[in-house]
């Protein structure tokens, strides 16, 4: 059951009647069921694995609340830790270690080859694993009790909105709204209704037109050179950021009509002016879910220089591979840990050479050229993360200086493959890029969705009809999935 569909949202509408209308303390069993109805929707038998990391997780975290020093706790976080990562790696990695070894095996001429099992993934694993991981971690460090209420963590971990690509929301944050006894809100459940217009027009005007025009390229990138190649990566940078955008609002507006705070998962991210910038702009869950529970453990930036860009590449390096098992991916990762290394050892002698310009004295253009240059690298390292192979990355990269001589005349731009068939989509990808701009200058001074509600009605329902209409006559009403599902 995908979020841009008709089937959520009359499934999202019913369960918002039943539960406003019957006793609180029936309320997460309601919510518990409509989220694993709503699991069972994508692959009944992925079932299994959800609630056997729900059960092991429970356990692990009772038995810690038991116990009164970290070493008693130890083993009972190890067991968390050790089956939530392992269902991670048997279930998403096991092929991709295999054929990476017989890979090996091969090259050394070794007889020896490891059978492939062809696991289909469970959808939302690699979220609802994270948030049982940060729970048990959590409850060892004492930030957060141990959930006696099988039912509640349950909840926790299956949580409809947040199930099949996030937020990763923190139980210290959740468990806690489980226990608050509230009414049907009318402010709540219409901001709770915009985020979740403004998500479907991200999703399926802006996004899913855009898609095209990126697969036209990136299916077959050796019948294209640097102007198509640049375009497409363009595209697909504002594809994906629409996308998973367009999902984390839908999420977070449907959480909060059922009485949820959610934390934010974007803020602009493709205005910022440095790439440590950018990754306290985007993906926050995820990104602030890796400094808490990862790079500060091994000592963030409170140890030796060298010590601190090995943790900062590594940390970067496992969140690439947590996207996916491919090399493309742990290529995308390795990128984004070179850019923070490289903008830490880089800082002096940038601020140097802004002084010796005179750069710092016009900050607007120093903020503009920061900004761009951060938006360019972003978009380099997507060509990876996109990708459907290692040699196609690697010959869009090195063909984006190629062909330009023939596109800057008419004839050649005409022959691109963005003035065909694809023409509609053009367009709506650069009306697309010109309302992000504009909303996000708008959103310096607050959400745009609470900026609405100030606003006369007359001017409010004029918009929500007109993005209502937009969704109807512009967007893609084939329901493509969001992308991060495949994480």
């Amino acid at each position: 059951m995908l979020f841009n569909s008709i089937q959520f949202l009359f499934f999202l509408a019913f369960v918002i009647a039943i539960y406003f209308s019957i006793p609180f303390r029936f309320r997460w069993v309601l919510l518990l069921a409509a989220s694993y109805c709503f699991y069972l929707s994508t692959k009944p038998k992925f079932i299994a694995f959800i609630l056997l990391s729900t059960v092991i997780t429970y356990y692990a975290g009772i038995q810690m609340g038991k116990r009164g020093s970290k070493s008693e706790r130890k083993k009972f976080l190890l067991l968390g830790i050790l089956f939530n990562v392992g269902l991670l790696l048997v279930l998403k990695y096991y092929d991709f270690f295999g054929d990476s070894l017989n890979f090996l095996f091969a090259h050394l001429q070794m007889g020896y080859k490891i059978p492939a099992l062809h696991l289909l993934l469970p959808v939302g694993i690699s979220f609802y694993t994270f948030k049982s991981l940060s729970y048990c971690i959590d409850v060892y460090r004492g930030d957060q009790p141990a959930e006696k209420h099988l039912g509640h963590l349950a909840l926790y971990v299956a949580f409809f909105p947040q199930l099949l690509a996030g937020p990763i929301e923190r139980a210290t944050r959740f468990l806690p709204q489980v226990h608050e006894k509230f009414d049907f809100d009318y402010s709540r459940a219409t901001k709770g209704l915009r985020l979740i217009l403004w998500g479907l027009f991200q999703k399926m005007v802006i996004a899913d037109n855009l898609a095209p025009l990126v697969d036209s390229v990136y299916s077959h990138p050796t019948d294209y050179q640097g102007a198509s190649l640049a375009l497409a990566t363009l595209f697909f940078a504002f594809q994906i950021y629409y996308d998973f955008s367009g999902y984390s609002d839908i999420a977070i507006g449907a959480a909060q009509i059922l009485g949820f705070k959610t934390i934010e998962n974007f803020n602009r991210p493709y205005l910022s002016s440095s790439v440590p910038e950018f990754w306290r702009r985007w993906h926050i869950s995820l990104s602030t879910w890796f400094r808490d529970y990862l790079y500060i453990p091994m000592g963030g930036s409170r140890v030796s220089i060298p010590r601190w860009y090995f943790n900062l590449f590594i940390v970067m390096l496992i969140c690439g591979f947590w996207h996916g098992a491919h090399w493309t991916f742990l290529i995308w990762g390795g990128l984004h840990g070179l850019y923070l290394v490289l903008s830490i050892f880089t800082q002096k002698m940038r601020r140097t050479f802004r002084q010796a310009i005179g750069l710092d004295r016009v900050p607007r253009l120093h903020h503009a050229l920061s900004v761009l240059v951060t938006f360019s690298l972003v978009c380099f390292a997507w060509i990876f993360f996109r990708a459907n192979h290692i040699p196609d990355a690697f010959y869009i990269v090195s063909h984006l200086p190629t062909g330009w001589e023939t596109a800057l005349h008419v004839q050649g731009w005409l022959e691109t493959p963005f003035l065909g068939p694809l023409r509609f989509e053009l367009m709506i990808a650069i009306f697309s890029m010109a309302l992000l701009i504009v909303v996000h200058l708008m959103e310096r001074h607050g959400s745009l969705v609470d900026q609405l509600s100030g606003r006369p009605i007359w001017l409010r329902w004029s918009i929500y009809y007109g993005t209502v209409l937009s969704i109807l006559l512009f967007g893609n009403l084939g329901f493509k999935p969001f992308i991060y599902f495949q994480f």
